[in-house]
């Protein structure tokens, strides 16, 4: 059976972020999406239009990959390096109201749930829709790409 293991994550996640757009409401940017930045390291708003629906299909592809994870974690790992001038260089995690705002949509649309107190993990809808995109990309790909059967 083909897993998100089994795929190029950024395929996976270009394909996610465009069915998530078209087929699930509850997923949308709100009113403020389109002026804020992603976090304290980041110098401007993102420049791609569709960012929200990429970083709910990547915070998914997350939650499929590390289990049961909390926002905390969620904003170290989309932290990054912020800029100080003349001064070193330090890492900054990432803005949480995004990390929070996107896993409230996705447990209104049934794709995570909570897990007491160790955070949020996929429902089995969840697993099931990225399984069967996984495995939709491999055949599709396999054709194009033979080097992709090493996966």
């Amino acid at each position: 059976m083909t897993t998100v293991y089994d795929v190029p994550a950024d395929i996976l996640i270009d394909r996610l972020s465009k069915y998530l757009k078209e087929n699930v409401r509850e997923v949308r940017p709100p009113e403020w999406a389109a002026y804020v930045k992603t976090g304290s390291h980041v110098e401007r708003a993102p420049h791609n239009p569709d960012w929200w629906y990429v970083r709910a299909a990547s915070i998914l592809r997350k939650l499929y990959i590390k289990g049961p994870i909390g926002v905390s974690r969620l904003r170290k790992l989309y932290g990054g390096r912020k800029r100080r001038g003349v001064k070193p260089a330090h890492f900054r995690k990432a803005g949480g109201s995004i990390i929070r705002h996107i896993l409230q949509q996705l447990e209104e649309a049934g794709l995570a749930e909570k897990d007491g107190n160790k955070g949020r993990v996929l429902t089995p809808k969840g697993r099931s829709l990225l399984d069967a995109m996984a495995a939709r990309i491999k055949r599709e790909l396999e054709r194009e790409i033979p080097e992709l059967k090493a996966y």
